[in-house]
């Protein structure tokens, strides 16, 4: 009976694992395109409503789920503190929310070189940095949907498997 309970426990575990991490396959691109949205509606908020870009980050980050609403927020709290540069302030709030994110180093890389040119430029040149940025956070997007497509699966399965195997050599 022991043994029973400890195969269906061990079985349950594994099964859970293999789900979990298959969940991080497909929360990566559900994120990007939250990103991509948030981006978006930066360049409307800087083109289009001429709002500081406090005040724009702070619209977004009531807009979008977490763990980027986390992000838009702490960003426009450290512009708003007034210590740190633009360029600071985004790559500090990148470090301190990217743990919470499913993002791989791809998008991070993305997001530091487009925090380098926030706050730098003009409108128009600042809406050319977004939609460059858009344009690579595509890229990043249909990379994680490949991966996605591809390994989902086969963790799920491998989680399920694993338990199985590790059942047959304890007994």
């Amino acid at each position: 009976m022991m043994k029973l309970l400890g195969a269906i426990i061990i079985l349950i575990v594994t099964t859970w694992t293999g789900f979990e991490a298959a969940k991080h396959l497909s929360e990566r691109p559900r994120q990007i395109r939250q990103l991509k949205v948030a981006l978006q509606s930066l360049e409307a908020e800087i083109m289009y409503g001429h709002l500081p870009l406090f005040d724009a980050c702070m619209n977004i980050s009531k807009q979008m789920k977490k763990p980027l609403s986390w992000f838009f927020e702490d960003f426009a709290k450290r512009l708003k503190n007034g210590e740190q540069s633009v360029r600071e302030a985004w790559n500090e709030s990148l470090e301190d929310v990217k743990r919470f994110t499913a993002f791989k180093q791809g998008e991070i890389e993305v997001l530091q070189q487009f925090g380098e040119t926030l706050g730098q430029h003009d409108r128009i040149s600042q809406q050319k940095h977004i939609l460059l940025t858009l344009t690579h956070l595509e890229r990043e997007e249909l990379d994680a949907q490949d991966k996605q497509t591809k390994y989902e699966k086969m963790i799920k399965s491998l989680g399920f498997l694993s338990g199985l195997l590790l059942i047959v050599l304890l007994m």
